[in-house]
């Protein structure tokens, strides 16, 4: 009964969601960008800030925290000022609006010609930016495929080992506190790609959008720039600069009248919005107060991405770690410091706990709706 009551809250929301992106969407047919649209849409950003407190579910409650309090209510305040992804064309029908607004995924704003090779259907805008920096990301190698799709066997590989890890749990009392959160890193990681990937792939199918992945293989990241800016979550990434660090990059450039180092207080910015965001979300899922530690971990790696920033463009490129050394010290200090200040929060919650709990009734509720199918099978066979 507790699992019927959760589904219908969430069915319950997302009808909510819905309705509610009809209204923003006629709100944009007939209300001029600008204050007036964003007085008529801000009823709509409370609504999203108040619906995940309706679902106690860790993932039904961290999906709809993270796709509608925060990516639609940003897209939403783009909208209201004819910016972002709902204003990039004008005669957007209805359903790709309420997807885009509500979903994870970005179209891809130069889709590759179909008659191109393999190695070619991947590349991305070549005016993609990073919101660290606000720079076009490099030139890949030649020869090498940029970021793209990814193929099916990809996604497999990484269910499998998902499923091999929530094995594993049930072993945790003799696996090493230390290892057990190296284990909740690659949980964390496969969860979220797995899950953002099936609803990019729900669009893809309904919609026939050519999208953005959402993450390009955080594990080979060289830098914090390289972390945080191109590979780890980049539709928040793509959220965020728009939203905070273009307005802050063109604020602290009129201020400091260069604006070469201007990018350092807009990343800094970017942080602490992202930082505050995370501490919503983390309310969400565990329903207590914030102790700061997560703003603590991000104000750590905005001040440290400031700092890397500055080198490079110190030494203009007179230096260069071996890329072996810089991906084995990037992946370090993310997880060091989020065994420091990140996971804390999450253990605090239970969040660890709850999910198990989940997979569990989950996996209940399969095997007893594959039997119960067998037996009627059976049945139906035996009457034949």
């Amino acid at each position: 009964m507790e699992g019927a009551e959760e589904m219908k809250n969430f069915t319950k929301a997302w009808l909510s969601v819905f309705v509610s992106l009809c209204y923003c969407y006629a709100i944009g047919k007939f209300v001029p960008r600008g204050f007036p649209r964003l007085f008529g849409l801000l009823p709509i950003v409370c609504l999203f800030l108040v619906l995940p407190l309706n679902i106690s579910s860790i993932h039904l409650g961290g999906i709809t925290a993270f796709f509608v309090a925060w990516l639609a209510n940003f897209k939403l305040l783009l909208f209201a000022f004819g910016k972002g992804p709902l204003s990039s064309n004008t005669s957007i029908p209805l359903g790709r609006f309420v997807a885009i607004a509500c979903l994870p995924i970005k179209v891809r704003q130069n889709p590759a010609p179909k008659s191109q090779s393999n190695g070619q259907k991947g590349t991305h805008s070549p005016d993609r930016k990073s919101h660290s920096n606000g720079k076009t990301k490099e030139n890949p190698v030649p020869g090498k495929p940029k970021m793209g799709q990814k193929s099916p066997l990809n996604y497999a590989t990484k269910g499998l080992l998902l499923a091999m890890l929530v094995r594993v749990y049930d072993y945790s009392e003799h696996i090493h506190p230390t290892v057990l959160l190296i284990l909740y890193c690659f949980h964390i990681y496969f969860c979220l790609e797995i899950i953002l990937a099936m609803f990019a792939a729900l669009a893809r199918t309904l919609l026939g959008l050519e999208l953005e992945p959402q993450f390009d293989e955080p594990y080979l990241s060289t830098s914090l720039q390289d972390f945080w800016g191109r590979r780890w979550n980049i539709m928040v990434t793509g959220i965020l600069r728009p939203t905070v660090y273009e307005p802050v990059l063109h604020v602290a450039t009129r201020v400091m009248g260069n604006r070469r180092w201007a990018s350092l207080p807009a990343v800094l910015g970017t942080f602490v919005v992202s930082a505050l965001m995370h501490e919503l979300i983390f309310y969400y899922l565990g329903r207590v107060w914030p102790t700061w530690e997560i703003t603590g971990f991000f104000l750590l790696h905005g001040v440290c991405l400031m700092v890397e920033i500055a080198l490079k463009k110190a030494i203009a490129g007179r230096f260069r770690l071996p890329t072996m050394v810089a991906r084995s010290l990037t992946i370090g200090f993310v997880m060091v410091t989020g065994f420091w200040l990140f996971f804390p929060q999450l253990l605090r919650c239970k969040a660890d706990v709850r999910a198990f709990e989940e997979y569990a009734a989950a996996g209940a509720f399969f095997k007893n709706a594959f039997h119960g199918l067998t037996w009627t099978a059976l049945n139906t066979t035996a009457t034949l």
